[in-house]
């Protein structure tokens, strides 16, 4: 038997995770001196509130080596159990790095670094889900998702800059800049660093209609298997126009899935920040 298990950064709602058996590990967030288990102990609307109130962001810590070997230690005791754990990217967290480590201490547990974020990763959980219950050995799982990792495509148009601002991610001037010309940035996920694409002019709306036409118009290397819209605190109405966008005009994707970002992300992106996050085809020899 194969589990799949992941970091809480996979965001994926937990109709999917209860779908696919997947085991979430949550990391933390950091507020007054005392952590909180994302997505057990603090909720993304608290994160908002006490930004709101305090003007300071949160700290986000990662999943600890002791955590995963307590994780992989309690879901391979039966003896008969392997594990293959996904992690967020890499280059965001030092959940790779310790989840390796863990690993170490068993001979039936294997890491695979998304190099990715946000159901952007979720994806790759749930294709490593998807192989588990048709039987595939963990071995080759891993093997698999470390070829399927770069073909995930993440982005996400963030409407406020103060929270990328506020965590550094955002220089003063650049922030100032977007804001007085009311511009709303791409940000990319690329070979697991996030970096800003296009900047977008006008309207939260108006600028979500624009990015999705971009990101799925005259397309031919997309796989139409599933595709998931992912939010922070967005107006339902304004996931509707996306969903409207991705279900009627581009109507090729046979699961759309709308979930939220969990405390990680939304700690670093902030409220009214969306994403459409799909798996491109993988290129013809």
């Amino acid at each position: 038997m194969v589990i799949i298990s992941a970091d809480s950064t996979c965001d994926l709602s937990p109709e999917l995770i209860e779908r696919y058996g997947v085991v979430i590990s949550p990391l933390y967030i950091i507020k007054d001196g005392r952590e909180y288990k994302d997505g057990v102990e603090i909720r993304p609307k608290d994160i908002f509130e006490y930004v709101d109130t305090h003007g300071t962001l949160l700290k986000t810590a990662a999943c600890s080596v002791s955590d995963y070997e307590k994780l992989f230690g309690e879901l391979t005791a039966d003896g008969n159990t392997s594990v293959v754990h996904v992690t967020i990217s890499s280059h965001m967290s030092a959940c790779y790095q310790n989840a390796c480590l863990a690993a170490e201490n068993f001979d039936n547990v294997y890491v695979v670094d998304s190099l990715n974020l946000s159901t952007g990763s979720g994806h790759i959980v749930i294709e490593g889900a998807i192989m588990a219950q048709a039987g595939v050995e963990a071995k080759e799982i891993k093997r698999r998702l470390d070829e399927l990792t770069p073909m995930v495509e993440a982005s996400f148009v963030v409407d406020r800059l103060d929270y990328l601002h506020k965590g550094g991610r955002c220089s003063s001037i650049a922030a100032l800049g977007a804001n007085l010309l009311k511009l709303k940035p791409c940000i990319e996920v690329n070979n697991g660093k996030m970096s800003v694409g296009k900047k977008y002019k006008g309207s939260f709306e108006k600028t979500l209609k624009s990015y999705v036409a971009d990101r799925l118009w005259n397309r031919d290397d997309i796989a139409y298997e599933r595709i998931f819209i992912t939010h922070s605190a967005c107006a339902p109405e304004t996931v509707e126009v996306v969903r409207h966008m991705v279900e009627d005009e581009f109507g090729k994707f046979n699961q759309v899935h709308i979930t939220t970002a969990g405390c990680t992300i939304s700690n670093h992106c902030g409220p009214y920040t969306l994403g459409i996050l799909f798996i491109r085809k993988p290129a013809e020899a």
